[in-house]
């Protein structure tokens, strides 16, 4: 599969123009990539209108997804959920309500976007909880949710995986959206690679309508890098707004480094890649199997995760200094969990370090957590909240006062009390749990 943004980047370092245009370094190198990020010169196309190269690399990587159109992004899938946000409301199908229906863990991305659309937003909240990071959502519950609104919304919008891995039924719950005639868009951050298991997880190949990846969390690509996918069953016309949409939130000034790692990611991902994540799915189960073996509680998740619920007495962050102390860093720590992800660039003596690192296990399978649901009252919405004048407070002295901003940190990224709505006892008690000392509150 042809390269045309890094060959054509190539090109122009090696020309020896002098460089009388952005960036300031003016390819001089201070961090040692500089000769490779330039601007928008001529021939390097601009990312929003593509037409050139960029719209070349863009058609690569449709092919690889199975999408109608796959868009870049060099601001991550925070830019992308806002995109595919204002698309699917935009284009919502005859007889539907701007609504969106939303699984409570969404990422704070959402939560911005919604201010900034104006959305209106009914939570999907778990039947029962056992993180922030989680909101299984079945097709019953998802089912009774829909029937129970005065229209069908503008979409469904659900979070797969989640930070601990954990993966909704999508294929169940998007024939209940197609047959209420409502869009499934999938925030899908955490598993671009999914496409390339054999058969396929990718939320494309299940029934999602809208779709955006990170591809820098589990792909080859430079921090930033992500796509965002208009399924074949997306509404006809949508694929001609997507750079509309993007441009409406994103910089146009995008990183051509990154732009080249998505381009060179495309003939990764073409040439053996499915290949290469199963050998390191199999050395991850391995692993998985040894930790099982050593008194570890595995907690099923997407593939390249591993996710260890903290046994009794040990907490996730005292088991990620554990790690630290062997020169290993895990993706995410609280107190109930650990979370590390691997990819193909994990070689089998690095995966082989985390059962000696870890050791076994001498205390008791911890009990699955039980989380209270803070299901706070709204007085305002999303917008009127963010728009209104704030202060911040001691988190423990925030009982009855209306969330400004939601406060959470990244990871995971997950709101404990949204924006517009009233905090109650439930969520002090999510705030201590996961340490959060100070609360943005309206005045």
């Amino acid at each position: 599969m042809n390269t045309p943004v890094a060959d054509f980047v190539r090109r122009y370092r090696e020309s020896g123009t002098v460089r009388f245009h952005m960036p300031g370094h003016k390819g001089r190198l201070f961090l040692g990539c500089e000769d490779w990020d330039i601007t928008e010169v001529k021939g390097a196309d601009a990312l929003f209108e593509a037409e050139g190269i960029l719209a070349q690399s863009e058609k690569n990587a449709t092919r690889l997804f199975g999408s109608r159109r796959t868009c870049y992004s060099t601001e991550g899938s925070s830019h992308c959920i806002r995109a595919m946000l204002y698309l699917a409301v935009t284009n919502r199908p005859a007889g539907t309500s701007p609504t969106v229906v939303a699984a409570r863990n969404v990422h704070r991305a959402f939560v911005s976007a919604a201010a900034l659309l104006d959305l209106d937003v009914e939570w999907l909240w778990p039947e029962e909880s056992r993180s922030l990071c989680g909101c299984p959502v079945s097709h019953r519950q998802l089912e009774e949710t829909l029937k129970g609104l005065p229209s069908p919304p503008a979409a469904v919008y659900l979070t797969s995986p989640d930070y601990l891995g954990g993966m909704a039924e999508l294929a169940s719950l998007a024939e209940v959206c197609h047959r209420y005639g409502t869009l499934l868009a999938v925030d899908n951050a955490h598993g671009a690679y999914l496409r390339f298991l054999s058969p396929s997880l990718h939320p494309l190949d299940l029934g999602a309508d809208l779709c955006c990846d990170s591809a820098h969390k589990t792909l080859p690509v430079l921090t930033g890098g992500a796509y965002l996918h208009l399924s074949k069953t997306a509404p006809l016309g949508m694929e001609d707004q997507a750079k509309t949409a993007l441009a409406l939130f994103g910089s146009t000034s995008p990183s051509y480094l990154t732009l080249c790692s998505l381009d060179l990611c495309n003939r990764y991902l073409s040439e053996g890649y499915a290949a290469r994540l199963k050998e390191t799915l199999d050395q991850l189960g391995h692993v998985k199997q040894q930790l099982s073996c050593l008194g570890w509680q595995v907690e099923e998740s997407d593939p390249l995760r591993l996710t260890l619920r903290a046994p009794q007495g040990v907490t996730g962050q005292e088991l990620g200094e554990r790690l630290r102390e062997h020169h290993l860093e895990c993706e995410y720590a609280d107190r109930d969990f650990l979370v590390l992800m691997a990819t193909p660039e994990n070689t089998p003596e690095q995966l082989e370090q985390l059962p000696l690192a870890l050791g076994a296990s001498e205390a008791p399978v911890g009990a699955a957590p039980s989380l209270p649901l803070p299901k706070g009252k709204r007085v305002c919405s999303i917008r009127q909240a963010l728009f209104s004048p704030h202060k911040v407070v001691p988190a423990e002295e925030s009982l009855g006062c209306i969330c400004g901003s939601p406060t959470v940190g990244c990871p995971p990224a997950v709101p404990i009390v949204v924006a517009g709505e009233e905090i109650g006892p439930e969520a002090l008690e999510l705030f201590a749990r996961y340490q959060v000392t100070q609360v943005d509150v309206l005045t």
